[in-house]
């Protein structure tokens, strides 16, 4: 269905197979260039057994591993991998892309079996391997995932019994450490047990994937229900599901829970995958999904509580996706902390009112909620840009502390591992 559409889109011409004449470059003993002129006049098909391509005016068009790809020059000139062009030491491009003529055209081109080559009107030669090709086109990004997640309720984590990493093994092994960064990626949440009951050491255990991020709150926040900050989350009351910081321009990616006493009832955690319920969202009602993800709006943060004073405001949509491939990758949701809507226009607001009604109605599925009782020893790793938490009331005395760790460096820890973050 992909493929009807996007020929329809560009008109593209039918790619023409030989079953009688063997393509030249079927055989490197056949290659030959073909002058780009004479194949943009001709628009002559190119072929090997996988690769056939087509010159236009401003691009070329290639097929290959069954994915249908359009190249524009410019892109093709700037992204060349030549010693010249892109330093393979530091991994920078050196060519300064502003020199590029805009109108530039290759002037012959040749394809065997694994690559591709340009030549330019100046001579110099860009030569791109075929499957390097389909990774980094656009066509070949769509049809990839950015980030390999497991979409769950409280019965498939459940079952997917995943297990928690000892603290030994979390800071000691590399094996550990891999174990439970690839738990956190694919679910969002993660646990390390057996951890020393103390602020010191619950820093310790988040320096070992990342920075910790110092926002308002500090460095290492430990908080009690005191009411000492001018957040509901330093109180007994009951919390409703959300995500943190959302009053930042970049919300704080990971948050570390650790709770350090409790002397008291209630107080568990709730936890929900807000992509999960977004993705059900995109099932039923995908308009509402769409505008979920088009309309900004502003979220603050007011504090004025002893010596502190802040004045946070963020931008955004509830749902962010990338625009190339649909895939969903920040949900901005916290109805303690959005202000007040004057971002979009009256007749947008009802429809932004119920789209957010219906996601709000699967966020709060009692089958979308998984509850755990954190205690001492027990750290709760959780990712703020995709996992819900909230809390219920509780008695007595409670102590907790954590912290916030930079996105950008949890996701390079787990790449230097080999996981695909």
């Amino acid at each position: 269905m992909w493929g009807w559409w996007l020929a329809c889109l560009f008109k593209v011409k039918p790619w023409r197979r030989s079953t009688e004449h063997r393509s030249p470059w079927q055989q490197p003993s056949g290659r030959r260039t073909v002058p780009a002129a004479a194949a943009r006049g001709h628009h002559t098909t190119s072929e090997s057994l996988q690769c056939a391509w087509q010159l236009h005016g401003d691009h070329l068009e290639l097929r290959y591993a069954d994915t249908l790809m359009r190249f524009d020059f410019v892109w093709l000139r700037d992204h060349c991998r030549s010693a010249s062009c892109y330093n393979t030491k530091t991994n920078q491009r050196s060519l300064d892309t502003a020199s590029v003529d805009l109108a530039i055209k290759p002037k012959a081109v040749r394809v065997d079996e694994t690559t591709l080559f340009l030549t330019w009107p100046d001579g110099h030669v860009t030569r791109y391997g075929l499957e390097w090709l389909v990774k980094n086109s656009y066509e070949g990004q769509k049809q990839q995932v950015m980030h390999p997640r497991i979409l769950w309720n409280a019965e498939i984590y459940r079952q997917a019994q995943v297990p928690s990493i000892d603290c030994r093994s979390f800071l000691e092994t590399d094996e550990g450490l891999k174990e439970f960064l690839q738990n956190f990626l694919l679910y969002g949440i993660a646990f390390v047990e057996n951890v020393t009951p103390t602020k010191e050491d619950t820093e310790i255990l988040a320096e070992r994937i990342s920075l910790i991020r110092e926002t308002i709150y500090g460095r290492m926040w430990y908080f009690t229900s005191d009411f000492s900050r001018g957040d509901t989350a330093y109180t007994k009351l009951a919390l409703d599901r959300h995500t943190d910081t959302t009053y930042f321009q970049e919300p704080c990616g990971i948050q570390v829970f650790h709770c350090l006493k409790h002397e008291g009832t209630g107080g568990r955690t709730l936890l929900v995958d807000g992509f999960y319920a977004a993705e059900q969202v995109l099932h039923q009602a995908p308009d509402q999904f769409e505008l979920l993800s088009k309309v900004p709006l502003k979220h603050e943060y007011v504090e004025n509580v002893g010596g502190c004073h802040n004045h946070m405001i963020g931008v955004g949509p509830v749902l962010n996706v990338y625009p190339w491939n649909n895939e969903l990758y920040l949900i901005r949701y916290n109805n303690y902390d959005r202000a007040v809507i004057n971002t979009v226009p009256y007749d947008v607001v009802h429809r932004w009112y119920t789209a957010h009604r219906t996601l709000t109605a699967e966020l709060r599925r009692p089958e979308n909620e998984l509850w755990v009782k954190l205690k001492p020893g027990k750290a709760l790793f959780v990712d703020n840009w995709r996992v819900l938490h909230g809390r219920e009331a509780f008695t007595g005395y409670r102590q907790l502390c954590g912290c916030y760790l930079t996105r950008d460096d949890v996701l390079n820890t787990a790449r230097l591992l080999g996981l695909q973050a």
